[in-house]
């Protein structure tokens, strides 16, 4: 059987939508989780053709579970991840069992915020930055008279906005370093300059060394207690001076990290004096990601990946081109979720692709302090950005959690 193991995987989003084109490409599916509650769930997983229970953070026994797959009879085609800090490891494993010219250590850099930040020091978009590595000290000189408040605060291996947070003052810099390397001793805390913009993410593929743009998406975001994004609008026209400033970054990331073959996204602000770089993942977006591709362009963007990662040219060539727009919904208090009301009502509005909601009954919901702390969206189709925006969020405002304290 013609096989694809997949590395980990959340129940809905970019990561489960490349199991689902997985199987629509006719291979048989694998994978390997450490999550028991998925293999509680089993029967919610029917894209699954065989799930493993192993520590996807363990490469000896990942090595093993392939090799006795492959004694089973399974022909390894490809090793992927979609999955924050798994990308590195699905891609060495590929190398190892099935190479396709894919770049593991261009993922592993990516997944490292210290380490991207100093293979690209120097280089125009990057902005100012200080790492303070495990074992040390904040030392207030480094600040004082090169960085101007507010900064950035965020450890190396954050992810999802999870650790990320401002400090507007050096006794709340402080604060935040420690509390950081309390909770991650090993991981390194970076300290960066508060960059003003518009922010925007770019999903692309690079194959053979060539970069692709995927979509070019302009970002919303809420600022709480955390900075969460809460608003995607895909751009269906790239104005050509715009497009050819983001090529030019892309371009240099590529020869930076030497990418052969790999998907990304890199989230920019474009200030007065050009791009500055947020950051870069070896991966497509979550969430919502490749169904807002899907919506405004036609194509699968994990599937065209998986094509990637098995050796095969990608295409993005447009089937259709749209403006698209999509709202999250999240929760301004702490409680459990009694009931959702409002979600036919919100598929019945006009241009309305998709509405998801994902909590089920009895689940604790607050504020967000992560991205998996979105709670439901709706994605809207229109003729320019600004009619998809106000389609998406009047869908949006139907959708009501109904709590109560716990």
């Amino acid at each position: 059987m013609k096989t694809i193991i997949f590395i980990g995987t959340n129940k809905s989003g970019s990561s489960r939508e490349a199991i689902r084109a997985a199987e629509r490409l006719g291979y048989f599916t694998v994978l390997f989780t450490s999550n028991e509650k998925q293999i509680q769930q089993r029967k919610e997983y029917t894209d699954v053709h065989e799930m493993v229970l192993v520590d996807i953070t363990n490469l000896v026994e990942m090595r093993k579970e392939i090799l006795a797959l492959k004694f089973k009879g399974n022909e390894i085609m490809t090793i992927a991840s979609f999955v924050d800090s798994n990308v590195a490891r699905a891609l060495k494993l590929c190398e190892e069992f099935c190479p396709n010219g894919t770049s593991s250590n261009a993922a592993l850099i990516m997944e490292n915020k210290a380490g991207t930040r100093a293979v690209l020091e120097g280089l125009p978009y990057s902005p100012k930055y200080l790492t303070i590595k495990p074992n040390s000290k904040l030392d207030t000189r480094e600040i004082e008279g090169v960085f101007d408040f507010p900064l950035i605060v965020k450890t190396a291996s954050s992810t999802g906005s999870k650790d990320v947070v401002r400090a507007t003052e050096l006794k709340q810099l402080k604060r935040h370093v420690e509390k950081f390397q309390e909770r991650n001793p090993k991981d390194p805390v970076i300290i960066e300059e508060f960059i003003e913009g518009e922010q925007y993410l770019v999903e692309a593929i690079v194959h053979n060394k060539e970069i692709h743009i995927a979509g070019v998406v302009k970002q919303e975001i809420t600022v709480g207690q955390r900075f969460i994004i809460t608003g995607y609008g895909v751009l269906a026209y790239v104005q050509k001076q715009l497009n050819d400033s983001i090529m030019e970054v892309l371009n240099s990331i590529i020869d930076k990290l030497r990418i052969q073959n790999g998907a990304l996204h890199v989230e920019m602000r474009l200030t007065t004096n050009g791009w500055r770089l947020i950051e870069i993942n070896p991966r497509i977006s979550g969430g919502a990601m490749n169904n807002m591709l899907k919506a405004a362009f036609g194509y699968d963007l994990t599937a065209e990946t998986l094509k990637l990662y098995l050796g095969e040219k990608p295409n993005l060539e447009l089937k259709q081109r749209h403006f698209v727009f999509t709202q999250y919904v999240i929760v301004d208090k702490k409680g459990i979720l009694e009931k959702v009301t409002g979600k036919s009502r919100a598929r019945k509005m006009p241009g309305i692709v998709e509405v998801y909601v994902k909590p089920r009954k009895g689940t604790v919901l607050m504020p967000p302090l992560s991205m998996g702390h979105r709670y439901a969206y709706t994605i809207a189709q229109g003729r320019t950005l600004e009619v998809a925006k106000y389609l998406a969020k009047k869908a949006a405002e139907k959708i009501q959690f109904h709590l109560k304290e716990q």
